[in-house]
C-alpha cells in the first residue's frame, strides 16, 4: 500500500514598504508585499503498530540542529479545546519550547475538534525555510539538497533578515493543519471562506504566541500575500483565553468564523509592482528588536500626542502618495516620494530616540540609490538593523551593478548582501507534497 504525500503549504514572507508605526493605529493603512521566500510547512500520519493507539506530533526543523518538539494532545474538558503539552525527554526532543510552534498547533486542533468529529491521528509535521529567512555568513559549512540548505546551526545561533518568518510559520502550519486533518468541504485554501478562516485562526494564534495583540500585517501578507492593510481593533482578541480554559473551544471557533467579529480592511488589488520592475532586499545580517523599538516610539506618541498625530499624518499622506504612483505604473515622481517617505521616518527616529533610519541604514540607501535603475528604497518596517527593500529596474543589469555596489561596501566592512527574494502578489497556497524529497525521509 503506498504512502499518501504530505499534505503540503506554504506562505510568503514581507517587506512592509509603507505604513511603518502608522500601522498599529487603526486611523491609517499600510502598503506591504508579499515577498517570493517561503516558509513550507508539510504533514504526513505517522505509521503505529497494529492496535497501538498514539496521541502525539513530532514537529522537526531539518534544517537546524537540536530543532525537534514532540507534542502530547488531549480534549479537555468544559469545551477547553485541545490542550498540547512539550514532551520532555522523548529523544530527540529538546529542552528548548517553540512558542509559535505550540500555539499555532494547539489553536489549530481547537478549531479542527470544534467542527470535526474525525479523531486527530498523529502526525509529522516538517518545516522547511526558504535560504532568505537567515543570514549565512559561512558559505562554505552550507550543504543544498533538494532545493533547501542545511544550514548545519542551532536554531537559536542564525540570524533573521526580518522578513516576517514567524508570521508566515504560524499561516503556513496552520494551513497545513487544518488542510491535513478537515476535508475540502470544510476547509479549502482555494475558496474565500478557507483563506478568511486561515487568516483569523493564524491572527488569533500568532498574537498569543507573540503574547501581544499586534497589527496583524505581517500574518494579513502571508495569508492574502500583497495588499494595503488596515488593522483589526485588538478588543477582538481579547476574550479568547487560553486553550484548556473552559469554553476556550467555542470561543475559538465563534472567533474564526464569525466575520461580524472583525473590522479589519485587506485590499489585495491595491498593492501593485509596476511592470518592468522589482522591489529587492538588501541584507544587513544584523537584525533589530522590534518589541523594544515600538513601545519607545509609543512613550513618545504619549508624550507629544499633537506633535506625533501631526508627524503620522503627514508620513501617511507621503505614503499613499508612494501607493498611487506604484498603483498608476507612472514612475517620474518615484524617486521623490521614496525620499519624502525617508525624510519623515527620520524625523520620528529623532523625535521618539529610536533608530527607525539608523546613520549606517542612511549612508547604505544613499550609496545604493545612486545605482542607475534603482528608483528608491526605505528601511522597511518597524526599521532599526533589518534588510533594506528597494524598487529597482527589472533587469541583469541594474542587478549586476547593485550587486558589484554592495561587493564592495561588504570589502569596506559592512557584512551586506543582494537576497534572492522578490517581491510578488501570491499569499498561502498549497504545494506539491512529492517535491520535498529527501527532508520527508529525515528519522524523527
Amino acid at each position: 500500500m503506498s504512502t499518501p504525500p504530505a499534505t503540503a503549504i506554504s506562505a510568503p514572507g514581507k517587506v512592509f514598504l509603507a505604513g511603518g508605526y502608522l500601522v498599529l493605529d487603526r486611523a491609517y493603512n499600510a502598503l506591504v508585499f508579499g515577498l517570493s521566500a517561503r516558509i513550507h510547512v508539510l504533514v504526513e500520519d505517522i505509521d503505529t503498530s497494529s492496535g497501538v493507539q498514539l496521541s502525539e506530533i513530532v514537529v522537526q526543523s531539518p534544517q537546524f540542529r537540536e530543532a525537534t518538539w514532540n507534542y502530547g494532545y488531549r480534549l479537555a474538558d468544559e469545551q477547553g479545546g485541545v490542550e498540547v503539552t512539550h514532551l520532555q525527554g522523548s529523544p530527540p526532543a529538546t529542552s528548548s519550547r517553540n512558542p509559535f510552534v505550540e500555539t499555532a498547533l494547539a489553536y489549530a486542533l481547537t478549531y479542527i475538534a470544534s467542527i470535526s468529529e474525525a479523531r486527530i491521528s498523529p502526525a509529522k509535521v516538517t518545516i522547511l525555510a526558504d535560504d532568505d529567512y537567515y543570514s549565512q555568513p559561512t558559505q562554505a559549512t552550507l550543504v543544498t539538497k533538494d532545493n533547501f540548505t542545511d544550514f548545519n546551526l542551532r536554531f537559536a545561533d542564525v540570524h533573521k533578515t526580518g522578513l516576517g518568518s514567524s508570521a508566515a510559520l504560524v499561516t503556513a502550519f496552520t494551513g497545513a493543519v487544518l488542510s491535513h486533518y478537515l476535508t475540502p468541504s470544510q476547509f479549502s485554501l482555494t475558496s474565500a471562506e478557507g483563506r478568511t478562516k486561515l487568516h483569523n485562526l493564524a491572527q488569533a494564534a500568532h498574537c498569543a504566541a507573540q503574547g501581544k495583540v499586534g497589527s496583524g500585517f505581517d500574518v494579513a501578507a502571508a495569508v492574502y500575500g500583497s495588499c494595503v492593510y488596515r488593522r483589526f481593533s485588538p478588543s477582538i482578541l481579547e476574550s479568547t483565553g487560553e486553550p484548556g480554559s473552559a469554553g476556550f473551544l467555542t470561543r475559538l471557533q465563534q472567533l474564526v468564523d464569525s466575520a461580524d467579529k472583525w473590522d479589519y480592511e485587506i485590499d489585495p488589488d491595491s498593492a501593485t509592482i509596476p511592470s518592468g520592475t522589482a522591489l529587492v532586499m538588501c541584507d544587513v545580517d544584523c537584525g533589530s528588536q522590534t518589541v523594544s523599538m515600538v513601545k519607545k516610539v509609543q512613550v513618545w506618541q504619549k508624550a507629544d500626542p499633537v506633535g506625533s498625530r501631526a508627524l503620522s499624518d503627514e508620513l501617511h499622506k507621503r505614503n499613499r502618495a508612494l501607493a498611487t504612483i506604484l498603483e498608476s505604473g507612472d514612475l517620474s515622481g518615484v524617486t521623490e516620494a521614496f525620499a519624502a517617505i525617508r525624510e519623515k521616518i527620520r524625523e520620528m527616529g529623532q523625535k521618539s530616540d529610536v533608530p527607525i533610519e539608523p546613520v549606517e541604514q542612511t549612508e547604505l540607501l544613499d550609496t545604493l540609490t545612486k545605482n542607475e535603475g534603482v528608483f528608491g528604497g526605505v528601511v522597511p518596517g518597524a526599521g532599526g538593523y533589518d534588510a533594506i527593500v528597494l524598487l529597482v529596474k527589472n533587469d541583469e543589469a541594474t542587478l549586476a551593478a547593485l550587486k558589484e555596489s554592495l561587493s564592495k561596501i561588504s570589502a569596506s566592512g559592512t557584512n551586506v548582501k543582494l537576497l534572492k527574494t522578490k517581491g510578488e502578489m501570491e499569499g498561502a497556497r498549497t504545494e506539491d507534497g512529492t517535491k520535498y524529497g529527501q527532508w520527508l525521509t529525515n528519522q524523527c
